[in-house]
């Protein structure tokens, strides 16, 4: 990335959670996993969408499992993190670090 464009706030939040998942990040295992750790409600709609946009970008790869019974003989589609996904996690969270360095006394006068 290179300091020419960082991650938005909902990329952020969905690689965070597969990387948090491992090998069991699928579509409602990521907003259970987004919900559970923010509190945030996420629209299926809205993931599927961001997930095909951070595929597109090459910051995830997806492969689809076995199709399952309980789901109607439909499959998950598992995602992970590319090493050039992981790259652009660790420069956004290292631009915001800095960016928030400090700031810590501001908080507390208020």
């Amino acid at each position: 990335m290179g300091g020419s464009a960082y991650l938005g706030e909902f990329e952020q939040l969905v690689l965070a959670a597969v990387l948090r998942l491992k090998d069991e990040a699928y579509g409602a295992s990521i907003i259970h996993e987004i919900a559970e750790e923010t509190g945030r409600r996420v629209p299926s709609g809205s993931l599927s969408v961001t997930l095909d946009r951070l595929e597109a970008k090459g910051l995830l790869r997806s492969k689809m499992g076995k199709p399952e019974p309980n789901r109607g003989g439909r499959p998950k589609r598992f995602v992970s993190v590319t090493p050039k996904g992981f790259r652009a996690v660790k420069e956004t969270r290292s631009a915001l670090l800095s960016l928030w360095q400090g700031m810590e006394a501001r908080f507390e006068d208020r």
